[in-house]
């Protein structure tokens, strides 16, 4: 439990962090029109959960993002995880739906990301819809974007750390 509470601790610090740093950022150039534009992207999640319930989690999503500015996003994030359990336990498999903040915070390229939403599960007799958080960090430039994030679903009663590769483009 203990382990928990210092992985949420330090998401919250580096999601403060990035929101402090784009806070405290001024502008001393001219002042340039941003074109806002839609992004979308495809991505491939691998993540293991930090307690014993289940081994191992495999997902894909599909990720549309607003861009406000050059370094705020709006996030919509769906897809499917399948959490793997043990010998003779069947797999929770389920559809996550999170809208999410993101911001770069450093050479408009490296960013936070704080997303919230459901998870419904969709497998193996499963009926349960859960609350979930997740916050992350990554690097995105045109095309690719690799994150790291922690995703806590409060139902299913675990969470996990997962690695997000993806490839975007603007529609």
């Amino acid at each position: 439990m203990k382990k928990l509470k210092n992985i949420r601790i330090l998401f919250f610090a580096a999601f403060t962090l990035g929101f402090t740093t784009i806070a405290s950022a001024q502008d001393t150039g001219e002042s340039v029109n941003y074109d806002q534009k839609f992004k979308l992207g495809f991505g491939l999640n691998g993540g293991l959960p930090t307690d014993n319930a289940y081994d191992w989690a495999l997902g894909g999503d599909v990720r549309l993002q607003y861009d406000l500015t050059k370094r705020a996003s709006v996030t919509l994030t769906t897809g499917f995880t399948n959490l793997f359990m043990g010998d003779n336990v069947a797999d929770l498999g389920f559809i996550p739906a999170k809208a999410g903040f993101k911001a770069f915070v450093w050479e408009d390229q490296f960013y936070v990301l704080g997303e919230v939403g459901a998870g419904f599960a969709v497998t193996n007799g499963y009926n349960d819809t859960t609350f979930l958080w997740a916050p992350g960090i990554g690097y995105a430039n045109k095309h690719f974007d690799i994150s790291l994030r922690y995703e806590d679903y409060h139902k299913f009663e675990t969470n996990q750390v997962a690695l997000r590769l993806a490839y975007g483009f603007e529609l």
